[in-house]
């Protein structure tokens, strides 16, 4: 379930959401770290900054799903995605897997909005892939038959892992790493007990 066998232009064609989401990681990270454009201009006009969210910037509660600061966020969150989300977009289909991703990642950004002061700023797409997490937990709980029982070994420690691992580093948005856990898993109860 977790192992990618495809090629890499399989990849693309079985998984465009996640393609396209990947890419723009990757185009934003470039943008940002080649000299062309201000080298702080990305992370200036979309980091989910809570003053300019509350000066009606809303766009602020989803462009940072999209913006990573340093190639070892880029890629740590890229990889999670990769890994994580193919069995999610196969089994939801490209409009619920996107909704899922957004809707996590948003609703952590809320929360991080509401919770956090006015001078927080974050970027990252930690929330949106907790929230594949929990979506994961949730479909355990109610519909364990759709997961593997080598899965389910991959992902609970993955997950207990992710969580603590939140509360031990630095310079991490855990109320992002927490409610986009919480969003993903509402959204994956809901969905499964239609």
């Amino acid at each position: 379930m977790f192992v990618r066998t495809e090629s890499f232009s399989q990849f693309l064609r079985f998984y465009p959401i996640i393609s396209v989401i990947v890419f723009i990681h990757i185009a934003l990270y470039l943008v940002s770290a080649l000299p062309i454009f201000p080298q702080l201009w990305v992370y200036e006009q979309l980091a989910g900054v809570n003053l300019f969210i509350k000066e009606g910037e809303w766009w602020r509660l989803v462009s940072p799903i999209f913006v990573h600061l340093g190639f070892a966020h880029l890629l740590f969150n890229s990889f999670s995605l990769v890994l994580f989300g193919p069995p999610l977009e196969k089994l939801l289909g490209k409009a619920k897997f996107i909704g899922l991703y957004l809707a996590s990642g948003v609703f952590a950004n809320i929360i991080t909005y509401v919770i956090k002061p006015l001078t927080y700023s974050h970027v990252g797409a930690s929330g949106a892939i907790f929230g594949l997490f929990g979506f994961y937990i949730a479909m355990i709980l109610l519909k364990n038959h759709f997961i593997t029982r080598e899965s389910r070994q991959i992902i609970i420690p993955i997950v207990v892992i992710g969580v603590i691992m939140t509360f031990m580093q630095s310079g991490i948005n855990i109320t992002a790493h927490i409610f986009g856990l919480i969003g993903g898993f509402v959204i994956g109860w809901i969905s499964g007990e239609k």
